[in-house]
């Protein structure tokens, strides 16, 4: 039978306390000012479509994460009320304080899209000037705000005027090699107000490929007085530390990194206040945890979306498991509810016997 580990699932939520003074003296500040806001903790959970929705926010946050941010939000659907764009910002009370991240090329349609999220209870607005993607890049939004800084600043600059909580922004270095203007355009962003930048430590053109530049979020931190945030190839919690001693930013984002891995934040808030490792939950804790987690997207997505997202959701949490393969296939054939339950209890309690 699975052996239980000491460190139980509950157990990986708070935050242990410790003086502040040996924090310090690591030179890890590990809480965040944003305008009013004060976050006990500096690990923050990245936007990313498809992933980050309302059940893996809340699981992200459940396990510790200092703060979480929805999935990008076209600023056009949004003052549509597509009901798409609704459910992408629809939030519960466990994740606040969280963040909308809003997408557009537009001003005045940013300006009234970042009030309507207001309204929903939003409690930061960011501004996606990162986003490679060709779509959202031909449409002159995303990252392609970056090759236009005075448009740029014009959509900062509305949206700041336009609602009474905090605006941050995340962007890259730059559009490419010769053109890594991410401290120039932060500087700007402090004049218009943003309260705090996150730099993904790609260029537009590296896509995802190759590897973050950590080092030169330190240009950013130098040009402002704003908190500023490194996010890139996070997967470990060395990592972490590596990325805040190269970069002297002021906190971690991560995102693929805690792909199948909810309480990864935990970890990384853990090591950079100690030093020390936490566990994985056990083979048992994550069958709950998983299943729990369905039940969650089937309620908030309906069964059939539900269980098609479920499925990536599964196949990362498997990742590395014996037979795991096999189990993906069977996940991805499976088209009910009740077939899915049945085939994750089966996995988990075979693999736990084979430990």
């Amino acid at each position: 039978m699975c052996i239980e580990r000491k460190q139980k699932l509950s157990s990986l939520g708070p935050r242990l306390r410790e003086d502040d003074t040996e924090v310090a003296n690591r030179g890890i500040k590990m809480t965040l000012r944003i305008g009013p806001l004060t976050l006990e903790g500096n690990v923050i959970l990245a936007p990313m479509s498809g992933v980050t929705d309302m059940p893996f926010r809340r699981l992200v946050k459940q396990h510790g994460a200092t703060l979480v941010i929805s999935e990008m939000i076209a600023s056009q659907a949004m003052i549509r009320n597509t009901r798409q764009s609704l459910l992408k910002a629809a939030h519960v009370a466990e994740e606040q304080p969280m963040a909308v991240q809003l997408a557009g090329c537009d001003p005045e349609v940013m300006a009234e899209a970042a009030k309507l999220n207001v309204d929903l209870g939003a409690a930061i607005i960011d501004i996606n000037m990162g986003c490679p993607v060709k779509k959202v890049v031909g449409g002159h939004a995303g990252s392609a705000l970056m090759r236009d800084e005075v448009h740029a600043a014009k959509i900062m600059e509305a949206t700041v005027k336009a609602v009474n909580i905090p605006v941050t922004l995340k962007m890259r270095t730059g559009w490419d090699d010769n053109t890594r203007n991410a401290p120039r355009l932060a500087k700007i962003a402090e004049d218009m107000g943003i309260q705090m930048i996150t730099i993904h430590g790609r260029t537009r053109c590296q896509l995802y490929n190759g590897r973050a530049d950590w080092s030169f979020i330190r240009q950013v931190k130098d040009a402002v007085s704003l908190p500023v945030i490194g996010n890139g190839d996070v997967v470990t919690v060395e990592d972490a530390k590596t990325l805040l001693d190269a970069s002297s930013a002021d906190g971690v984002m991560v995102g693929r990194g805690c792909y199948g891995r909810p309480w990864f934040l935990n970890q990384v808030s853990h090591y950079l206040k100690t030093g020390e490792k936490l566990p994985d939950p056990s083979l048992e804790e994550k069958k709950t945890l998983i299943l729990n987690h369905l039940e969650d997207m089937l309620v908030h997505h309906g069964e059939y979306t539900g269980l098609m997202m479920g499925r990536k959701h599964i196949g990362w949490y498997s990742r590395g498991l014996f037979n795991s393969a096999e189990f993906r296939v069977a996940i991805n054939r499976a088209t009910t509810p009740g077939e899915v339950r049945g085939l994750i209890e089966g996995f988990y309690e075979e693999t736990c016997e084979n430990v």
